[in-house]
């Protein structure tokens, strides 16, 4: 037989009573959860703080470190630069330098038995200071001279005629490197009074030899200029100011017939 408790539900008592149940209970649990929450997120946040400081703290001793083995490396750098920097000089130097002694070798291969010469100036730019001693360089810096920047020749001489002058400018073209040769002057023993009349007292003014070497009257006395155009200039100060003013500055005009016949060939 199946018993039947006859009391009433409200007044039971023990494990089959029912429930009380409110709102309170819910609200308690909710609190305990929202905390719960709150702590892990304090918690989470704390860490990546952490992690973000010791982050912050590595990065700084790394780069302290990168800082101190750049200060080491500095002289090295320097020495680099400064290397870069004598490498660049000493192959300007080389570059600006200019073989004269080839260039006398092949003169003394051209120059004719009818042409001998009284002076003689190598200079590497127009503005090259030359001594009083040189015993040549008849057209100075404000005749042919000053309109080549690069190296030339100054000469002075003698030859038997014009047509051996001529021939001479011709072969001095044979030289290496040679781009043009101009003519200051060339004059016969006959022609004399009246071209120092004309040009200012003659060989004097242009800043020439004053050993006149016509001893006879078929003797033409001479003054070229004998241009490298194509060879590197030296880099002064000198020259880098020089340079603009010459280049802005067209090429004079040859003066005399033989002046004609060398440009020629230019």
């Amino acid at each position: 037989m199946r018993p039947v408790n006859l009391i009433p539900a409200e007044d039971r008592r023990g494990e089959q009573a029912p429930l009380r149940t409110g709102p309170l209970a819910y609200i308690v649990l909710g609190a305990l959860v929202a905390l719960l929450v709150g702590v892990a997120a304090l918690v989470l946040t704390g860490n990546q703080i952490s992690e973000r400081k010791g982050e912050i703290a590595k990065l700084e001793s790394e780069d302290a470190a990168a800082q101190a083995r750049a200060q080491r490396l500095a002289p090295y750098a320097q020495f680099a630069s400064l290397t870069e920097q004598r490498i660049a000089t000493v192959t300007s130097l080389g570059d600006s330098r200019f073989d004269w002694e080839r260039v006398m070798r092949e003169l003394s291969l051209v120059l004719p038995d009818d042409v001998w010469l009284v002076g003689l100036t190598a200079s590497a730019t127009a503005n090259a200071p030359v001594g009083s001693d040189s015993g040549g360089g008849g057209s100075g810096a404000n005749g042919l001279r000053g309109a080549v920047p690069g190296p030339a020749l100054e000469m002075d001489g003698c030859a038997a005629g014009q047509e051996s002058v001529a021939g001479f400018v011709t072969a001095l073209k044979d030289i290496d490197g040679v781009t043009r040769v101009g003519v200051q002057s060339s004059e016969l023993s006959e022609q004399e009074s009246s071209a120092a009349a004309a040009t200012g007292s003659g060989d004097a003014a242009a800043g020439g030899s004053n050993e006149d070497c016509r001893t006879r009257d078929f003797i033409a006395k001479f003054s070229l200029v004998v241009a490298f155009d194509a060879a590197p200039i030296p880099m002064t100060e000198a020259a880098a100011e020089a340079a603009p003013a010459v280049a802005a500055e067209p090429a004079p005009e040859a003066t005399t017939t033989a002046s004609e016949t060398s440009g020629e060939g230019e």
